[in-house]
């Protein structure tokens, strides 16, 4: 789908925000069913020394606020990394319809890598499509922690 891979590139974008902060390079958007960006995030967890700062935390409450709903039924969600269990706990809550990510994290993944928190028996279950320019999300992970080493 290339509508998925031109969406990816935005949240790459915010990803390159959260890295000109010093901030691990992860970001998100989120579009509603007529393909509108109604939220977006990007990793602020240092910066702003909140545990909950993470892209897809910050995309899906500016997407609530947007909607004027915690339900966002109808929506999907774009992030570059695949997310942590607090991150998946979220969307499931949130609803969010599809989730499309980039680059698996073989540490704190919660889609496939570590656990697959979508296949628990919760009441929410949203689709899932990885590897969406994974090459160029994870590049922007390793350069990231290169430098940091």
């Amino acid at each position: 789908m290339l509508y998925d891979e031109e969406m990816m590139l935005l949240a790459i974008e915010e990803a390159k925000k959260a890295l000109a902060l010093g901030e691990v390079p992860v970001g998100a958007i989120i579009i509603d069913e007529n393909g509108e960006i109604i939220g977006r995030g990007y990793n602020t967890r240092e910066t702003e020394q909140r545990p909950t700062g993470h892209a897809e935390i910050i995309a899906i409450e500016e997407a609530a606020q947007h909607k004027k709903s915690w339900r966002l039924s109808e929506c999907t969600m774009y992030v570059t990394l695949e997310p942590c269990p607090m991150c998946a706990g979220a969307i499931i809550n949130a609803r969010l319809k599809r989730v499309v990510y980039g680059a698996f994290d073989e540490n704190g993944g919660a889609c496939s890598s570590v656990i697959p928190l979508f296949e628990e028996k919760f009441g929410h279950k949203p689709l899932v499509r990885s590897r969406i320019l994974e090459k160029e999300c994870a590049a922007l992970l390793t350069d990231f922690f290169k430098k940091l080493r």
